[in-house]
């Protein structure tokens, strides 16, 4: 298969996981323990990222799946956990502006995360 084409999947297979992911599978009570370092529904949130990445590794064939896999649930939870924070020492809600400006850094934070891990599965 062309690298390219390759790169393309791997990136759509984790669009559709971090959807499933941050959608349908999250739960109120995760989004509220994620600002709690070391609570289990927060950390199960990112579990559950780095299952998803596990997932899309294995299907593509890559090698070093469970290494990138553990990678993404450490980031995944940190990248949560700061942003969470953040949002709760500035005051901030789904009313303010800023809200949504911390959310969106989050989100393309997740995703120059994904674009990391598919550059080191093409790494010999």
């Amino acid at each position: 298969m062309n690298q390219v084409v390759f790169v393309l999947l791997l990136l759509t297979g984790f669009q559709l996981k971090h959807f499933i992911c941050d959608g349908p599978l999250q739960t109120l009570d995760m989004v509220i323990a994620k600002s709690h370092y070391g609570r289990p529904l927060g950390l199960l949130h990112a579990v559950i990222h780095g299952v998803g990445t596990l997932v899309v590794f294995l299907v593509a064939g890559t090698g070093s799946a469970v290494i990138l896999a553990l990678a993404d649930f450490v980031i995944h939870y940190h990248i949560d956990f700061a942003k969470e924070n953040f949002v709760k020492r500035m005051g901030w809600s789904t009313s303010n502006g800023p809200f949504w400006w911390a959310l969106t850094a989050d989100q393309g934070l997740h995703q120059l995360t994904y674009l990391a891990l598919v550059w080191f599965s093409l790494k010999p």
